[in-house]
C-alpha cells in the first residue's frame, strides 16, 4: 500500500513539474521569435522572473522522491540516464544564470549572450525530457543487475525522438499562453498569434505519440485491464481542445488552466500506464524496476510520508502567495529583479 502511495505521489511531483516549469521553459525557447525589441525582452524575462526558481522546486522534490521512496530505481535510472540528466542539469543551470546575470549585464553583446544562453536553456531541458521519459516507456535496455546497456545514442530512438517532440510542443504552446497572459499590446498578439499556430501542431503531435505509442509500449496494457482508467487521456483530448476555443476567445488565464491539465493528464496518462513499474527493461521485463523491488522499507517510506505530508502543503501555500504576488501584467520596466521581488 506504501509503494503505490509513493508511485502515485512520485506522478504527481512530475506533472506538477512539468506544468509548472513549461511555460517557463516554453517561453525561453519562443523568446527570439516573439521578442522584436528590448522592451519585449524585458516582459519576456519579466513574465519568468518571479517564478522560475520557485518551479524548479518541484523537479528537486520529483527527484528527492525517487531517492528517498525508490532509491533502487534512483540508482539504476541516473545511471542509464545519467548522460541525458547531466546535459538537463547544465541546460537549467545556464538558464537560471542568465535569469539572474542578464540584467546586470552593461554591454549589449553580454545581454545577447545571455539571450543565447536563455534560449539553450530552455529548448535543449524540453526535448530531453520528452526524450527520457519516451524511453521510459518503452523500456530501457537494463540487464538482471542494473547496469545499462546502451549509450547516450541509444536513447536517441525514433520514439525517444518523437517524444521530445512532442514534450517541445506541449511546452511551446503553454509558454505562449502564459506570455499572452502576462503581457498586452502587440507582444500580447504575436504571443496569442504564437498560440494558435502551435496548436494544431501539438494535436497532430499528440495523436501520433499516442498512436505510436500503442505499438511501441506497453503503457495501454492497464488501461485495458480497467477501461475507466481512459478517463485520463479522455481529459487530455478534452482539455486540448478545451485550450484551442479559449485561445479563440482570448480568454487567457482559461486557456492557460486547460493547457496546465492537458499536460497533467498526459503525465499521469503515462504514469498510470507504467504502474506498478517504474524503469522497465526492454532486455527482459524479469529485470524491470517495480515499486515493490526497488522501495525503500516501510519504515521509511512511513516517515517519509509525513515529512512530504508536512512540507508540500508549505510549499503550495508559498508559490500560491506568489504567484497571486505578481498576477499582474508583466511590465518593459526592466528584469532589474529588484524591482520585481
Amino acid at each position: 500500500m506504501l509503494e503505490t502511495i509513493w508511485f502515485v505521489l512520485w506522478g504527481i511531483l512530475w506533472a506538477v513539474y512539468f506544468m509548472l516549469d513549461g511555460f517557463d521553459l516554453g517561453l525561453g525557447t519562443l523568446m527570439p521569435a516573439l521578442a522584436k525589441n528590448e522592451s519585449d525582452k524585458q516582459v519576456v524575462y519579466g513574465a519568468i522572473g518571479p517564478f522560475w526558481d520557485g518551479n524548479e522546486v518541484w523537479l528537486l522534490t520529483a527527484g528527492g522522491v525517487t531517492f528517498a521512496a525508490f532509491p533502487g530505481t534512483y540508482a539504476v535510472m541516473f545511471s542509464a540516464l545519467y548522460s541525458a540528466l547531466m546535459l538537463i542539469l547544465f541546460a537549467l543551470i545556464v538558464r537560471g544564470v542568465a535569469l539572474e546575470f542578464r540584467n546586470n549585464a552593461d554591454s549589449v553583446a553580454w545581454k545577447k549572450v545571455w539571450d543565447v544562453c536563455m534560449v539553450f536553456g530552455s529548448v535543449l531541458p524540453a526535448i530531453l525530457f520528452g526524450v527520457a521519459f519516451a524511453n521510459i516507456f518503452q523500456g530501457i535496455p537494463i540487464d538482471a543487475e542494473g547496469i545499462y546497456r546502451g549509450t547516450l545514442l541509444t536513447l536517441l530512438n525514433a520514439y525517444g525522438l518523437l517524444g521530445g517532440v512532442f514534450f517541445l510542443a506541449l511546452f511551446l504552446e503553454h509558454g505562449a499562453i502564459w506570455l499572452a497572459v502576462k503581457s498586452d499590446g502587440d507582444l500580447q498578439k504575436r504571443a496569442g498569434s504564437a498560440a494558435r499556430t502551435i496548436w494544431p501542431v501539438l494535436l497532430v503531435g499528440a495523436v501520433v505519440f499516442l498512436v505510436v505509442t500503442w505499438f511501441r509500449t506497453g503503457l495501454y496494457d492497464n488501461y485495458l485491464k480497467n477501461p475507466v482508467l481512459f478517463v485520463i487521456p479522455a481529459v487530455a483530448v478534452a482539455s486540448l481542445l478545451t485550450t484551442r476555443v479559449f485561445i479563440a476567445k482570448a480568454a487567457w488565464w482559461r486557456a492557460w488552466f486547460a493547457s496546465s491539465l492537458v499536460i497533467v493528464s498526459a503525465t499521469l496518462f503515462g504514469v498510470v500506464g507504467l504502474f506498478p513499474v517504474l524503469l522497465p527493461s526492454s532486455l527482459d521485463s524479469a529485470y524491470s524496476m517495480t515499486i515493490h523491488n526497488s522501495a525503500s522499507s516501510p519504515l521509511t517510506l512511513k516517515i517519509m510520508l509525513g515529512v512530504a505530508l508536512t512540507f508540500i502543503p508549505v510549499v503550495i501555500l508559498y508559490q500560491g502567495w506568489v504567484y497571486n504576488l505578481f498576477k499582474g501584467k508583466a511590465t518593459g520596466k526592466g528584469t532589474a529583479f529588484g524591482d520585481l521581488y
